[in-house]
């Protein structure tokens, strides 16, 4: 299949060399143009064409995706003077695997319409070593019969794939995963600055807690590496605050109450606006002993 790919990023880059592994056609535009040396170099890619525009992209492709930072990315990419919708023709799928609005994918997905191409929102989780292993979970908002088509790519990217609903609803999914994550990062940075000024070995506590109903993911993977102080970004902590954006709004939007959810998107603000945007979102547990009271 002839697979665009738009976001050669920290996890666009693993995604896309997946599906050229697979044997699919790339076709690919980047910004940066340091993001496509891993395609342009011969040596290590056959099987890729760049493009100066996203147009051109589309003109060549049967499937469009693009893995960007917010929704006004994806609106210029999409709708953009030499966006996709510009060069694509009816038939195109529009596939979004960025983490943006549930009302701007489908804003965006009702102007692709008008042009006759199909607009799929698929976010993912997992960060960059989901990325890097193909062990995303994807979810996903579609037509059924456009899901289906576009199913065997997202299984080689991704372990977990689930179509969710209509258009949107990926993204809905997406920020109800980012509410459930960032809240746990939280609560996981708290036990573990609370043990610590304690007194207490934050390690033993993690190993006690994973025994029983305390457990999750969260506490098993990013627990370690807030315990290994490994704060290198595999999901940057202002991208979760772009994410909780997202929730709060939709939630002022509305009219719901989720304060679990509020306080969280107020401590990843103070995380960015104290300079620390660029490290993992478990850098919250950095913030939390900046504000302790010295032992």
């Amino acid at each position: 299949m002839n697979v665009g790919f738009i976001g050669l990023g920290l996890m666009g880059r693993p995604m896309a060399l997946h599906l050229e592994k697979a044997g699919h056609a790339l076709h690919l535009w980047a910004r940066r143009p340091e993001s496509l040396v891993p395609f342009v170099d011969k040596a290590a890619s056959v099987n890729a064409r760049t493009y100066a525009t996203p147009a051109q992209v589309a003109a060549n492709a049967d499937v469009v995706i693009t893995m960007v930072a917010d929704a006004p990315d994806v609106e210029n990419v999409c709708l953009g003077a030499d966006g996709l919708a510009a060069g694509g023709k009816p038939g195109l799928i529009v596939v979004d695997m960025s983490t943006i609005n549930p009302n701007a994918a489908r804003r965006i997905g009702e102007r692709l319409a008008e042009k006759g191409i199909e607009f799929v929102d698929a976010p993912v989780s997992g960060g960059e070593t989901g990325a890097i292993n193909a062990a995303l979970t994807i979810m996903v908002g579609a037509k059924p019969e456009v899901f289906e088509r576009v199913k065997p790519l997202f299984e080689k990217m991704g372990k977990s794939v689930t179509l969710i609903g209509g258009s949107g609803a990926g993204q809905v999914a997406k920020a109800c995963n980012q509410i459930l994550t960032g809240v746990g990062v939280m609560a996981v940075a708290e036990a573990f600055n609370f043990a610590a000024k304690s007194g207490v070995d934050a390690a033993k506590v993690r190993e006690a807690l994973l025994g029983g109903f305390a457990y999750s993911k969260v506490l098993e993977n990013h627990g370690q590496r807030m315990l290994d102080r490994n704060f290198k970004p595999g999901f940057k902590a202002w991208m979760h605050q772009k994410d909780l954006r997202i929730v709060m709004e939709e939630a002022h939007r509305m009219g719901l109450m989720l304060p679990s959810a509020a306080a969280t998107a107020q401590v990843f603000n103070a995380i960015v606006g104290s300079g620390m945007g660029e490290n993992d979102s478990i850098t919250a547990l950095q913030l939390l002993e900046k504000m302790s009271t010295p032992e």
